[in-house]
């Protein structure tokens, strides 16, 4: 199964996303099951490593960010089975570039029943406990996913 986590630039919350996606399936002996990337809608930091406050962030909890930014491709839609934004823009957005496939499209919390259908906030602006949140909220909706992705595979 393969999973694509969207946001704005791809340096903050979706490198995370992906960092603990992998973390939690690769702990769970689940590598062989789930294959998972990152990208933004924009291209601004298009090659740069994530944010240094989330690479902080991710590296005192024992996740290490070496993702490089990138803007979504029209191949994503085809090649990953779920696309998965962190707010309602990325969603407006995502699904405007290919409407065809807007139901591989959900917001990250929507498997989530703690926080279902609720925003990750971008930290960008903020201090570093908008980080730690980002991070603690990531953390708890990605362990779940998979467990949910797992025992809903396609």
């Amino acid at each position: 199964m393969k999973v694509l986590f969207v946001c704005l630039g791809n340096i903050c919350r979706s490198p995370m996303a992906e960092g603990l996606f992998r973390h939690h399936f690769e702990r769970s002996n689940l590598a062989d099951v789930f294959v998972t990337d990152s990208c933004g809608t924009g291209n601004w930091h298009a090659g740069e490593l994530a944010d240094i406050r989330m690479r902080k962030t991710a590296a005192k909890n024992g996740i290490n960010l070496t993702h490089k930014a990138r803007q979504i491709q029209h191949e994503d839609f085809e090649e990953f089975d779920y696309l998965l934004v962190m707010d309602h823009e990325n969603y407006k957005n995502v699904v405007k570039i290919r409407p065809d496939y807007a139901d591989k499209v959900f917001l990250v919390s929507h498997f989530n029943p703690m926080y279902q259908n609720q925003i990750v906030p971008d930290p960008y602006f903020g201090e570093q406990a908008d980080f730690d949140q980002v991070y603690d909220m990531l953390n708890h909706i990605t362990s779940e996913l998979v467990i949910y992705f797992h025992q809903n595979r396609k």
